[in-house]
């Protein structure tokens, strides 16, 4: 694998440059409803045209994988990306949202960036390299008790109306902890356990291109990604990412 984390950052911060050009005239922006609860935005299009575009002229070589436009023909090594995760928070003008572009070589996930153009702040992570957060190296937090933890999650599962939910689960979780936070963005709560505000986040029914950048972020902070059974890997319908103290506690309420 040979990438320019330069280059990437370059393709990254102008893909959020045009999202902001949306995200300051958010009355002139089209949505519309993919789902009765999932919202598709001229910034998600837009965004990830420009990504599909750069990537692919910068390394031909990969295939390409994206929410909006689906997958190209190769899929062996490829980017995935989610061009706006959070598309609920931006359309609503809140600034929690982000846009997420990973590199997967033969099932590994190598190289994973997410920024959030609204509050500027740029996490990268090469495989074996650690991870930075506006070009500055980023740990995990050293919390080992749940007790004085903050936990961040999700409820996409609540948006696709299954039965077999996340709301018992939050339930047992957040009487157990300090604090709690549903901040609308996977990609940068994965981020936020990197960089140590948060010491875990979970959530249920989600799809590749919402955590592969974020979870490759925290793996490269030192914290853990697992399913609900403490299997190692990103299984997007199953994620739990923590800062490794607070996991087997976190585990045994999954």
């Amino acid at each position: 694998m040979t990438i320019s984390v330069a280059v990437l950052e370059k393709i990254v911060r102008e893909a959020g440059s045009i999202a902001m050009d949306y995200f300051k005239n958010l009355d002139k922006v089209g949505v519309i409803k993919k789902s009765p609860r999932d919202l598709v935005t001229d910034a998600d299009v837009a965004v990830e045209e420009y990504l599909k575009k750069a990537l692919e002229n910068a390394y031909p070589e990969y295939g390409f994988w994206g929410e909006e436009s689906g997958q190209s023909d190769s899929q062996t090594n490829r980017w995935i990306v989610d061009p706006i995760d959070g598309t609920h928070s931006f359309a609503k003008g809140q600034y929690f949202w982000s846009i997420s572009v990973a590199l997967e070589i033969e099932g590994v996930l190598v190289a994973g960036s997410v920024y959030a153009p609204a509050l500027d702040d740029l996490y990268l992570a090469v495989k074996g390299k650690g991870a930075t957060k506006n070009g500055k190296a980023i740990d995990v937090s050293s919390e080992a008790s749940l007790a004085d933890s903050m936990i961040a999650t999700g409820f996409a599962c609540l948006r696709s109306y299954l039965v077999e939910n996340n709301l018992k689960r939050f339930c047992r979780i957040a009487e157990k902890t300090t604090g709690q936070r549903r901040f609308g963005s996977a990609a940068m709560d994965l981020c936020l356990v990197a960089d140590g505000q948060v010491d875990a986040f979970w959530e249920q029914e989600l799809n590749l291109y919402d955590v592969a950048a974020g979870a490759l972020i925290v793996m490269e902070a030192g914290g853990t990604v697992t399913d609900f059974k403490g299997n190692e890997g990103v299984f997007p319908k199953q994620i739990l990412a923590t800062n490794g103290g607070v996991f087997k506690e976190l585990l045994d309420l999954m």
